[in-house]
């Protein structure tokens, strides 16, 4: 009896999955606020180990390490260093979006992936150069939306792509804020965030992103036919270099979808609205929907169902990609996924430069 039950056991606890050992990250660069949010989380994540920070700003250094009760020998001045004595699994990256190229180049010759707030790049030149690297060493470049981790999103993707809808032939994004500066985000945060170079445009470039990440998932990751986008400065005594709030509408073949970024709102706002001919979904705040069916007289507001534990959040995604457990391709952080998105953005930033519509192709393979 007791051979049996020491065999049973032994069998029982090799059939269950393996626990995978977290993954080591670094965190480059402190400029970008979203930082902050990471390092609260960190604590409780199981999915990842933070090794190093690099920042050379020696008071962006002590300010995080007072404010977090980091280890200062956590702290590198350059990521090549870094890279060379510790080689993690990923660098996550909060610098400027302009500074994206050059972190993936750096990161991408020591083969180890990268996972950047959003968006990937400014320019579809820099799109494609880290699409090169990513391909060339072999690495996962995945980009970073807080609203990829909304239960109310996937819920809407899933209505949408199961066919519940019928054709989807309308989306509407809102999304944005009061603005940068009036919600109080750090001085070297706004900095960048208001440069035209370092962040690609304003409010068009800061918010209109997701909507363009939603979209282009639900799309099946086709680039649409055209770009049409408005932009203006509501206040230019505050945001004198770049736009304060935007309108985008992409065209495809049956749909359209109208991006409504902005730092114009009266409160913060992330919710979507999809038409289908067969009903209606939109999201409520960060897991909530209301959907409509043809037939119905009345509408149903609900809880959306959690998102499964590789999905819970930006660590555990990241760790169960680098662990082959889920494949990223086609995902709403993926790379593919991604290069349309800026697609969209750039031709957003010259339609409303010139006030023509841009017609766009997919990008070569």
């Amino acid at each position: 009896m007791r051979r049996l039950l020491t065999f049973l056991l032994v069998a029982t606890a090799s059939s269950l999955p393996a626990q995978q050992a977290p993954i080591k990250v670094a965190i480059i660069g402190l400029t970008h606020n979203h930082v902050a949010g990471f390092l609260s989380a960190l604590p409780r994540s199981h999915s990842a180990e933070l090794v190093a920070i690099v920042e050379p700003d020696q008071a962006l250094v002590q300010k995080y390490t007072t404010r977090f009760h980091l280890d200062p020998t956590l702290f590198y001045p350059d990521e090549a260093q870094m890279l060379n004595k510790l080689h993690p699994d990923a660098v996550l990256v909060y610098t400027s979006i302009y500074r994206h190229r050059r972190v993936i180049e750096i990161a991408a010759h020591h083969g180890v992936s990268a996972m950047v707030e959003k968006p990937l790049a400014t320019t579809v030149e820099d799109a494609l150069s880290i699409r090169d690297l990513a391909r060339a060493n072999h690495i996962q470049v995945l980009t970073n939306y807080e609203t990829t981790w909304y239960s109310s999103n996937m819920e809407a993707l899933n209505e949408a792509a199961s066919g519940k809808l019928g054709e989807v032939r309308k989306v509407i994004v809102r999304d944005g804020h009061e603005g940068p500066k009036e919600i109080g985000v750090t001085p070297e945060f706004l900095d960048w965030l208001t440069d035209p170079v370092q962040n690609g445009a304003g409010a068009m470039f800061d918010f209109g992103c997701y909507g363009a990440d939603m979209v282009t998932q639900m799309m099946h990751g086709q680039t649409p036919i055209s770009v049409t986008a408005v932009a203006q400065t509501d206040k230019p005594g505050t945001y004198p270099r770049v736009d304060d709030d935007a309108t985008i509408v992409l065209r495809y073949p049956h749909t359209q979808a109208v991006l409504l970024p902005s730092w114009n709102w009266s409160f913060s706002v992330k919710n979507m609205e999809v038409y289908g001919v067969n009903g209606t979904i939109f999201t409520v705040a960060s897991d909530h929907i209301r959907t409509r069916y043809k037939g119905d007289k009345t509408e149903t507001e609900s809880t959306a169902p959690p998102l499964s534990p590789e999905h819970a959040t930006s660590l555990d995604y990241l760790a169960a990609v680098l662990h082959h457990q889920i494949d990223s391709k086609g995902d709403l952080s993926s790379l593919e996924t991604n290069m349309v998105v800026v697609q969209i953005l750039d031709a957003a930033r010259r339609s409303a430069k010139t006030g023509q519509t841009i017609r766009l192709t997919p990008l070569p393979n």
